[in-house]
């Protein structure tokens, strides 16, 4: 018995709430990483010295849609792997093994933001540069807290001050209002300021590409920031109105990053291998593209 996805079966109206994205989404998903699959288990096939038959062995227990219902679940609930065998009806091994096999394909079928999409494209890209100079994307960051790390001198690296607690420090570019996920940076040890990590982040848009972000990144070439009150002075009234002007543009990227967190393995501590957050937070971004409609997978 599959819990969860009976559930959805039952429910897809609640498909959103429970795996984070519409089952519409979901199915179109299943089709494009099914597509993924067999061409990975053709390949694999393939560098086989094969002396039984294909097809022996022990059957699976769980389908397709049923294994990528888990990987979901998984990025949006973060239950243990105990808990999630046990929503299965498979062992925690099995959860756990299942997981990370099909993360890896949702990772290459989605792609995390519109750079990524076209970066293989030089034509493309350059195209898409030139056409963002139209707009003044929307640049913030966020942390996500970590595991106290034991060496002394990273935990002097990764303690975050603002949070009070170790963090991991990622950066996203949208466009106004929030319509798509442009570029992000990720994984930069908490205390990293925010300016810094625009700077790094700058090179891959055109020279005249201009940018909004708050105080933290004031100082910055081409971006538009708040005014910043002078001790003993007080903001003037156009000065004011200036910043409610830029709060309210500036607020879309804020609801962008609510719904990246709305997928809890992302926002909650990290508890998987750092070696894999950077993959896990990429394959989130593109859920995230996906489920504000960014982003369509083609349809069989």
């Amino acid at each position: 018995m599959c819990i969860v996805f009976d559930y959805i079966q039952k429910y897809p109206q609640k498909t959103k709430r429970i795996l984070g994205i519409s089952n519409e989404q979901f199915q179109s998903l299943v089709q494009s990483a099914t597509k993924e699959h067999l061409k990975i288990q053709n390949e694999k096939e393939k560098q086989k010295v094969r002396i039984n038959s294909p097809g022996g062995g022990r059957k699976k227990i769980l389908s397709i849609p049923k294994e990528i219902c888990l990987c979901l679940f998984y990025f949006r609930q973060i239950p243990t792997f105990e808990i999630l065998g046990m929503l299965f009806g498979i062992s925690k091994s099995e959860a756990n093994i299942t997981f990370h096999y099909w993360r890896k394909v949702v990772r290459d079928v989605l792609p995390s933001s519109l750079l990524e999409e076209v970066e293989d494209k030089e034509g493309d890209l350059i195209i898409v540069q030139e056409i963002l100079t139209q707009f003044k994307l929307i640049v913030d960051s966020l942390e996500q807290p970590i595991d106290r790390p034991s060496d002394n001198d990273k935990q002097k690296k990764f303690y975050s001050g603002k949070k009070k607690r170790h963090t991991l420090k990622n950066q996203i570019i949208s466009l106004p209002e929030g319509k798509d996920i442009i570029d992000i940076e990720i994984g930069f040890p908490g205390p990293t300021a925010d300016i810094n990590l625009f700077r790094k982040q700058q090179p891959k848009f055109d020279n005249q590409q201009e940018f909004e972000g708050d105080k933290g990144y004031q100082g910055g070439k081409n971006i538009t920031t708040p005014h910043k009150k002078k001790k003993k002075q007080q903001l003037s009234e156009q000065q004011k109105e200036e910043n409610r002007i830029l709060s309210s543009k500036r607020i879309f990227v804020e609801h962008l990053i609510r719904i990246v967190k709305i997928f809890h393995i992302a926002s909650q501590r990290f508890r998987l291998n750092s070696n894999v957050y950077e993959e896990i937070i990429l394959t989130v971004c593109g859920l995230v593209r996906l489920r504000i409609g960014t982003l369509v997978l083609p349809s069989n």
